[in-house]
């Protein structure tokens, strides 16, 4: 699973007006979260399906074959969620027996013929309708709703969205679908008999074994999966997509996509096969299915899910060469599926407790293939970026990373285990080095394959692997909260000609760690490798032969850790020209951020900074740049006029065209209006803007001119008014995500918040479906993330039911269009139940 993570900035703004502190325990102790006891072990789950698009309902036939775990039984029970259950019989080679069941509270307890022994096979019949509409359960920050079987567009009444049909399995819906045992520990093979419209195509877990025309322009495809697998990994899709085919040497490799977007297919999920190899070689362990095929499906409730050979994709994987050109913003997410087919697919977490094997490697594995395919410095931008969101967010501060006493299994699905894990398996690589590293993850793999592993496992592996007791190690990281704290001080001895490193931690319980230092002696740094032991100071000595130019501590910016510290612009500039590692370049360039314009050595670090090999340090140093400064223009203008023009990076390029745009001078009109016809959707939305504020009268021309499917929040932001000010229809849908935290805006930035009031109020008063369900879905996603604070609660409902009563004076204004305005009102009503 690849959780939705809503706007670092939105958020900001969101938390820091409004979320007040919450109580970190709830005065009663938290209950423990056992692993699941196995009282049964599915063996074969099998099914035949078809669906009511009227009733959004799907009629099922189910085949459970089954047998006690250990202990002898008379009693199979099955989680069913929202069903109705019209017939349960004992099946004997096609012979059915009625048998004696009760279903209530969504459990399915059945009755079997007799007392099974362990490894007694029985297989038990069920015919049901299964009715998502009906579940109760609700979603949460990762997943945002929870019914399991989604029927998208199903009447087709909704104009320019396709119907398809998908489901979500994780956490535990897929028994909002067919009755199972809908826990991870279980495991079990499938085949799935889907009887779909002619018109669409079907994909499943395993292989189309077969596929048969029916009466009445239907079609039953048969897939088979013959290896076993959790049941929150089951699968099915239906639409009219095309097909893209590929492979991995003998291996299928598919995708599904909406006809529309056929073209662009292989700039979108091109790299899969390479990424199968890199990390079947990487892991030692060849890619382990039959198949692997990637769809796509529309309203999707997360990010992404790694159902077992059928990864589904939310829609915003959908892109076109404007964006593509920039950044195939959805790389990260296909390797991070991808990789669960090893680790959580093949090995799955035993428990939600331990979702820290499945999600933290998932999450590393978009480290590890950034750094083979991108170079090493992507890969650290990739982690910093990752572990900065945990570092930046408090309340996760108390959680661990194995975690027993949530409060809602959803609740795992957070920062700790995705980014903060992936930090922590960053760490212990870099702890016991490669070659270790990647023989224990082998080891994980091949010891407990098709099975289910936890995270003492997972230690045992690199115990075993590597000969060191990794006890110290997990205790504190998987098994422990927080993270180091961490200030540093030195002094020079002239005499003994050594300078002392005092480390101080200031956490609550010290952490025991390996650290890197770097003594810049003479301008130049030598680096000394220390062990920081669980006390709060710890000093080092090390040879100097006058007081140092500078001490960097964590300058490989490994270790997971808030770290103090305070460097002139000199020293900043000094590690910058003689640091080789992604972290100190860009902490160096961060840190000067008040100092240009103050510190001549600050743009001297900006001049330097535009040259680097990396270009997202180019790009950060264009954002903290200004070039109406006079002193700044002569020694920066010329090269980002350059990078404007002419640097491989379209990002840079557009980042570069802003920094010009401050300027406002018509100079670079030329620049801009070659930008405004560009490919890249950066390019050309940087240099409408530039257009548009250097030249105001020519904002009507442009604005509807640039792609901001997918734009970048700083272009949204610097597009948003001028959408709002000269209401651009065309872009509407587009600034639905600022337009939707405008209470929010008004505390961070009052200028960017106002007009996104009025592009709120915009909305609301036009019949613009498309726009106010983008409006309602990121509110829906980020109440997960919230939290249960009644003030932000209360504010944002008030903001629905205000963008309510504006929709019905709409609808009596334009009775016309009812059945538009109506679905608007749907939407709108549907957030404010789920705001109570």
């Amino acid at each position: 699973m690849k959780k939705i993570i809503l706007s670092v900035a939105v958020l900001g703004a969101l938390f820091s007006a409004h979320v007040s502190a919450q109580t970190e325990t709830s005065g009663r102790e938290k209950v423990y979260r056992a692993t699941p006891a196995k009282v049964t072990e599915l063996k074969h789950t099998k099914l035949k399906v078809n669906f009511d698009y009227q009733k959004e309902q799907m009629n099922g036939e189910e085949w459970v074959t089954a047998s006690p775990y250990f202990y002898p039984t008379n009693e199979l029970i099955l989680d069913a969620k929202g069903m109705l259950i019209h017939e349960v019989a004992l099946d004997n080679n096609g012979k059915k027996s009625p048998l004696k069941y009760d279903y209530k509270n969504e459990v399915l307890k059945i009755s079997l013929d007799k007392v099974y022994q362990k490894n007694q096979d029985y297989t038990v019949y069920i015919k049901y309708t299964a009715r998502p509409n009906e579940v109760k359960q609700e979603g949460s920050a990762a997943i945002s709703d929870a019914k399991g079987l989604y029927f998208i567009n199903a009447q087709g009444k909704e104009a320019g969205k396709p119907t398809q049909i998908w489901t979500q399995g994780e956490t535990e819906s897929s028994s909002a679908w067919f009755p199972t045992i809908d826990k991870s520990v279980q495991k079990t093979t499938q085949e799935i008999f889907m009887t779909v419209p002619d018109k669409y195509v079907t994909l499943s877990n395993g292989i189309l074994k077969d596929s048969q025309k029916e009466s009445n322009g239907l079609r039953t495809d048969h897939w088979v999966m013959d290896k076993r697998h959790s049941t929150y990994l089951f699968f099915m899709g239906v639409g009219e997509y095309a097909i893209v085919k590929d492979k991995w040497k003998n291996i299928p490799v598919d995708y599904y996509i909406e006809k529309e977007y056929e073209p662009y297919a292989k700039q979108i999920y091109g790299n899969t096969p390479e990424m199968i190899e890199f990390f079947s070689k990487k892991l030692g362990y060849d890619y382990p299915w039959a198949k692997y095929a990637q769809i796509s499906g529309r309203d999707y409730v997360s990010g992404a899910m790694e159902n077992t050979t059928a990864t589904l994709h939310g829609s915003d994987i959908l892109q076109k060469p404007g964006q593509l050109i920039d950044e195939n913003k959805w790389e990260d997410t296909i390797a991070h599926e991808l990789f669960h087919h090893w680790f959580g697919d093949l090995v799955t977490a035993e428990s939600w407790s331990n979702l820290t094997v499945n999600e933290s490697f998932a999450n590393y594995s978009e480290y590890l293939w950034n750094e083979y395919k991108y170079g090493k410095d992507q890969a650290d931008y990739h982690q910093m970026s990752d572990v900065n969101m945990y570092i930046h967010n408090p309340s996760d501060f108390k959680k661990d990373l194995v975690r027993f006493n949530y409060d809602s299994r959803e609740d795992v699905f957070d920062l700790v285990t995705y980014q903060k894990g992936g930090g922590i398996l960053h760490m212990l690589r870099n702890y016991l080095g490669d070659d270790a590293f990647f023989a224990g993850m082998n080891d994980y793999l091949k010891t407990n394959e098709y099975k289910n592993a936890e995270a003492h496992q997972l230690r045992l592996s690199f115990e075993k692997v590597s000969g060191k007791d990794l006890n110290w190690f997990f205790n504190q990281w998987y098994f422990g909260s927080g993270h180091p704290k961490v200030n540093y001080s030195y002094t020079f001895e002239p005499v003994k000609k050594q300078v002392t490193v005092t480390v101080n931690q200031s956490q609550e319980v010290p952490f025991e760690f390996p650290l890197a230092i770097d003594v810049y002696d003479n301008g130049k740094p030598k680096r000394y490798q220390v062990w920081v032991n669980a006390a709060a100071k710890n000093t080092f000595d090390f040879e100097a032969s006058k007081n140092p130019d500078l001490i960097n501590i964590n300058p490989d910016g490994v270790l997971l850790a808030e770290i103090t510290d305070t460097k002139t612009p000199e020293q900043n500039f000094m590690q910058f020209t003689n640091s080789k590692e992604l972290k100190s370049r860009y902490s160096a360039l961060a840190a000067i951020k008040d100092q240009v314009g103050k510190n001549p050595t600050a743009i001297k670090l900006l001049v330097a900074a535009l040259k680097d090999p990396y270009f997202r340090v180019r790009m950060k140093a264009l954002d903290l740049m200004d070039l109406s400064n006079a002193e700044q223009m002569k020694a920066l203008g010329n090269e980002v006029e350059k990078l404007a023009s002419n640097d491989p990076k379209t990002l840079v390029q557009a980042a570069a065209i802003a920094a010009l745009a401050k300027t406002k001078d018509k100079k670079y009109m030329p620049i801009f209006e070659k930008g405004a016809n560009a490919v890249s959707n950066s390019v050309k939305g940087n240099s409408i803007g530039a257009i548009i504020s250097t030249d105001p009268s020519k904002a009507g021309a442009f604005a509807d001119k640039v792609d901001l499917d997918g734009a970048s929040e700083e272009l949204l932001s610097q597009m948003l008014p001028i959408i709002v000010k000269n209401k651009v229809e065309s872009q509407m849908s587009n600034i639905a995500q600022m337009v939707a935290f405008y209470p929010f805006l008004k505390f961070q930035n009052p200028e960017l918040g106002k007009s996104a009031e009025e592009g709120f109020n915009w909305i609301m008063t036009s019949d613009n479906l498309k726009a106010t369900e983008a409006i309602t879905k990121v509110l829906g996603q980020a109440k997960g993330q919230i939290g249960a604070n009644p003030q932000v609660k209360m504010m944002i409902s008030q903001m629905l039911k205000e963008g309510l009563n504006k929709k019905m004076e709409l609808l009596k204004q334009n009775p016309q269009k009812a059945s538009s305005i109506n679905s608007q009102i749907d939407s709108l009503n549907k957030a404010i139940e789920d705001y109570k």
